[in-house]
């Protein structure tokens, strides 16, 4: 997981996460020969910031195994300069309301990075990756506090949502509170590549079936995944959790959902080996209540009304600002 993706869940929602860049412009710093992208209001942004933007928006690509199309670089370079532009313009704003910074609350953001990281060489060479140093990053996290509270004082604080938007959000959506059938199964997986010679499966099947008659017996189904299980699930007694169906491959999907509470399978083959399955629970398909999720709708339906407020707020700043393109992209 990169820098990036670790520092988003300390910032407001989605709104933040699509309209704000999180790691911030360090306008302020002097260097000889500076190239000037744009300035807002008298606060310059260079070109070495946006470089180092769009440099990270390149990486995330590459970390979820793509890259930016050609046909699309043009236009996320001009999404990369409007956002700067507008997070300068909420810094500013942030500033003239005098919201300050609580440095307490930034060191335990900064705390909270750090531990999802292995140890301090993966966090600095994270950083590193991003083109920031530890101070740039904690500038950074200052900067999203101020403006996370002015979008909280200013336009979140005062969108209430009524009940019966609420309520009809609930009854127009049927189908985003509605539950399927999930089973709860636990299994014992002896691992065997599809392609494997017949020999080497009917070794793999063999090695299963013994651990099928001592379950006959009737040893402890948990304690012999524990014992034999190759899957990463062997240390919680071979326990999958709940799943529904879609979420498994076929063969055992059909062999779980067909099972009864407590029952277990005889030798299931997937393209991951050898399964044995016990069902542990069951829960039928369902449509959860209005009163269970209308707090989560509220909350959803407040965040969406934000991000239109959010739109309409930044571009009043724009009519009253000074902005100055300079360099061309």
């Amino acid at each position: 997981m990169t820098l990036l993706n670790k520092m988003s869940v300390l910032h407001f929602g989605a709104i933040l996460i699509l309209m704000l860049s999180v790691v911030t412009a360090f306008s302020e710093e002097k260097e000889p020969m500076v190239e000037k992208l744009v300035v807002v209001n008298g606060t310059v942004i260079t070109k070495v910031e946006f470089d180092r933007k769009l440099n990270q928006a390149k990486q995330h690509m590459l970390n979820q195994g793509q890259q930016i199309p050609d046909d699309r670089l043009a236009q996320i370079k001009m999404d990369i300069v409007e956002n700067m532009i507008d997070e300068e313009l909420l810094f500013q704003e942030s500033r003239k309301k005098g919201i300050t910074v609580e440095t307490e609350a930034i060191a335990t953001d900064l705390k909270k990075i750090k531990q999802k990281f292995a140890n301090d060489a993966d966090f600095k060479k994270a950083l590193g990756e991003s083109g920031l140093t530890e101070a740039e990053l904690q500038s950074s996290l200052e900067r999203g506090y101020v403006i996370n509270k002015l979008i909280d004082n200013q336009i979140m604080a005062p969108i209430v949502i009524p009940d019966q938007e609420i309520r009809t959000f609930y009854d127009t959506h049927p189908k985003s509170f509605k539950k399927s059938e999930q089973v709860r199964a636990s299994h014992i997986l002896i691992k065997v590549d599809s392609q494997a010679e017949q020999s080497v499966k009917d070794e793999k099947r063999a090695k299963l079936q013994e651990v099928q008659k001592r379950l006959k017996v009737g040893e402890d189904f948990a304690v012999l995944a524990k014992e034999f299980s190759e899957c990463p699930s062997n240390i919680k007694g071979g326990d999958l959790g709940y799943f529904e169906r879609g979420k498994m491959v076929k063969p055992f999907e059909d062999v779980a959902f067909k099972l009864k509470t407590g029952e277990v399978s005889d030798i299931v083959e997937t393209p991951f080996g050898y399964h044995l399955i016990k069902v542990v629970d069951k829960k039928p398909a369902s449509v959860v209540g209005y009163e269970d999720v209308k707090d989560k709708i509220g909350q959803y339906l407040k965040k969406e009304k934000t991000g239109k407020e959010l739109k309409g707020y930044i571009e009043e700043l724009r009519k009253k600002a000074v902005i100055e393109k300079i360099t061309s992209l």
